[in-house]
């Protein structure tokens, strides 16, 4: 059975599908005592550890649950049965919350949809609708259902690039001084950061860019900026985000997006847009017989009555806007249109900026696992020629993700791609300079809470994680 997580997370083709029978553990360690000889450790026909001391007697082990910052992400449990680790990751626990907030008088929480254009382009592809009238339908099932306010993290993805803007051009400028500055790759795919955090650590983690997924800052939006202007506490408000992939389920789970004052995460809980369509099946709803209602323009990339989106790769577009702001600001030069050089194959591609035959800026797009493994071993033999990557863990990026819609029985899966592609790009592209209300919050907001905190809020970090932890495998 395939896994339901990215691709670059499969590292195996080994079949470790676990029913929902089983659980994920791990053993607990045993101290070694200097001197003495270490107890010796009997695993019951049910599952359990026994600890058999020096003189015979024996002491039940305590059983370790696995908990999403322990995961691995090693492809081997994350299958259908999903549900088995992500007990909080999924629809069923918005409608808890949903069925909660009729039931309960006091305990009610104000319920944000984040839909990302990669979710609503899936979407949209299986109804025959374009992206704005699905977007349309989407806020109008969710609103039924009892959600307050449906985003589009388009808006939130306009930050990523400011940010992604500033901190190549930061990066460029120090590249003598530092020389892990650069290729600076991206961090919006957390499938790719889970991998490099959990094989290559220290070595690759200075090239990552500390700009905040697109997801992670409609959470810093979200839960800081709506609950002040609303007059809520962050923990008073539920926030799901609606995603192409099941490896945001771990990003939005990390530690680094738990605010630890009002006790609650940035984002409480990562749907997919399969998932999204599981709830419509349920309720047998189809989206073409939902009325639409006018979309939510707070927080979203709206004008008129249509969603703007972004130029580039449907994974962003990270490439294209920080190579023609550098271009600008670094050189002087005006990009209007970006020519791909395909390398190996089409997920691997070059864009290059050259003046009087020398190269200025040499970009590159990696998709796809095997492209992310040449990748790195480029780096470590000091070959690679990048000065930024827009690396994403999906072959064809982010339209192509785990959590997308399939195909339908008869229906060819790369034909869908490239409806659901086409639908992704008829959306009107805003350049993150030109949008107003994104230029009007880093006015208010952000300058308002100062320069520290602003940095926490668009930023992050990442961490090396060995397999072995104190001395332990895990065991799944």
């Amino acid at each position: 059975m395939a896994s339901h997580f990215s691709g670059v997370l499969q590292l195996t083709d080994l079949d470790d599908f676990i029913t929902p029978s089983q659980e994920c553990v791990k053993p607990v360690k045993v101290e070694k005592k200097q001197g003495k000889s270490v107890a010796k450790i009997q695993i019951e026909e049910d599952g359990s550890y026994i600890q058999i001391n020096q003189d015979g007697g024996k002491q039940k082990l305590e059983k370790a649950k696995i908990t999403l910052n322990d995961c691995l992400a090693c492809s081997g449990c994350i299958t259908s049965a999903e549900s088995v680790l992500i007990t909080q990751q999924s629809h069923e626990e918005l409608l808890k919350v949903l069925q909660n907030n009729k039931s309960s008088a006091t305990e009610k929480k104000v319920v944000v949809v984040s839909v990302s254009p990669q979710s609503r382009a899936s979407l949209a592809a299986r109804y025959d609708l374009s992206s704005t009238e699905a977007g349309r339908r989407l806020t109008s099932f969710f609103k039924g259902l009892g959600v307050h306010h449906v985003f589009d993290t388009t808006f939130s993805r306009t930050f990523s690039l400011l940010e992604s803007q500033r901190e190549f051009v930061e990066r460029f400028q120090r590249k003598e001084q530092d020389k892990t500055s650069l290729p600076m790759m991206t961090s919006a795919c957390p499938g790719w950061i889970c991998y490099a955090e959990k094989t290559h650590g220290d070595f690759v983690l200075p090239y990552i860019s500390t700009t905040r997924s697109p997801q992670q800052m409609m959470g810093s939006l979200v839960k800081g900026y709506f609950a002040e202007q609303r007059g809520l506490s962050p923990e008073q408000i539920y926030h799901v985000a609606v995603m192409p992939c099941f490896d945001k389920k771990l990003e939005a789970s990390r530690s680094d997006f738990y605010m630890d004052q009002p006790q609650t995460r940035e984002v409480d809980c990562v749907i997919t847009s399969g998932e999204v369509q599981q709830m419509l099946e349920e309720r047998d709803v189809s989206l073409n017989n939902v009325e639409p209602v006018p979309l939510d323009t707070v927080f979203s990339n709206v004008y008129g009555d249509e969603y703007l989106s972004h130029a580039g790769s449907g994974s962003g577009g990270y490439l294209h806007h920080v190579f023609s702001y550098a271009a600008k600001h670094l050189f002087g030069e005006e990009v209007k249109e970006l020519t791909y050089k395909t390398l190996k194959n089409k997920d691997f591609q070059e864009v290059t900026l050259e003046k009087d035959g020398v190269v200025l800026l040499c970009f590159a797009s990696t998709y796809g696992f095997r492209n992310i493994q040449n990748l790195v071993q480029k780096l470590k033999r000091g070959k690679s020629p990048y000065h930024f990557v827009e690396v994403m863990a999906c072959p064809s990026g982010c339209l192509n993700g785990g959590g997308q819609l399939k195909a339908l029985p008869g229906q060819n899966q790369k034909e869908l791609l490239q409806k659901v592609e086409a639908i992704y790009r008829a959306e009107r592209p805003l350049l993150p300079e030109e949008n107003n209300s994104v230029a009007e919050l880093y006015q208010s907001w952000l300058r308002s809470v100062g320069e520290e905190r602003a940095k926490e809020l668009l930023r992050t970090q990442y961490h090396t994680v060995e397999k072995m932890k104190n001395g332990l495998t895990m065991k799944w």
